[in-house]
């Protein structure tokens, strides 16, 4: 049989579906704990935080709607703080703990990739829709597999520097720099990762998956 064309989404598309649950899963739940940080103490912040996300989790179970893995991401993160953080009251171990928590998801993603089941090609799943035939095609594989390897790189990175800033300035100086220094890292993995699935996508209109003979 015959090559057969994939018609392949346009980026403009993918980010209107991914907005929506990148709010959900990432920005909201940090503004709820900044407000109630202010408002409740470190706390309450961590009450309001737990409750969120649990609260996203229940409400996509009782309506059947399959769960982000971002947001089950955030489930185990927000718990472990929250655990941590009530035992221990201190503003350093607080701060520590989503460091320790991103080197632990950094060896997700690595271990994910040895078990050929790349993390980063099921985190965007949770965003975008995806052809099984486009999912299919070993340029399509290799890709997933070296995007999920430079993120897990990225995480570390970005703990590294945040950990040495933790122990060696103070607190002040560590929510300045730290959020300056991650931004620009992941700002520069996002950018190259946008470009390398753009060109990726590109390269399949011209190298379409071969459909089995019958």
């Amino acid at each position: 049989m015959s090559h057969q064309p994939i018609v392949l989404p346009r980026l403009a598309a993918l980010a209107r579906q991914a907005a929506p649950k990148l709010l959900e899963g990432v920005v909201a739940p940090l503004a709820v704990f900044y407000a109630a940080l202010a408002l409740l103490g470190l706390k309450g912040a961590l009450v309001a935080a737990v409750t969120w996300v649990y609260a996203g989790v229940g409400w996509r179970l009782v309506r059947r709607i399959p769960v982000p893995g971002t947001m089950i991401l955030a489930v185990i993160a927000i718990t472990v703080r929250a655990l941590l953080g009530f035992w221990t009251g201190s503003a350093v171990i607080y701060f520590l703990q989503p460091e320790l928590g991103t080197i632990c998801i950094s060896m997700v993603f690595l271990a994910s990739v040895r078990l050929n089941r790349p993390l980063v090609q099921k985190l965007t799943l949770d965003y975008i829709h995806l052809p099984s035939a486009v999912l299919r095609h070993e340029r399509v594989r290799r890709f997933f597999a070296r995007i999920t390897l430079l993120w897990a790189f990225v995480l570390l990175a970005n703990s590294a520097v945040s950990i040495w800033l933790l122990l060696h300035e103070s607190i002040g100086t560590y929510l300045l720099v730290r959020t300056a220094a991650v931004a620009a890292i992941s700002g520069l993995a996002v950018a190259f990762s946008l470009y390398a699935f753009r060109r990726m996508l590109r390269r399949l209109h011209y190298d379409p998956v071969t459909t089995p003979s019958a």
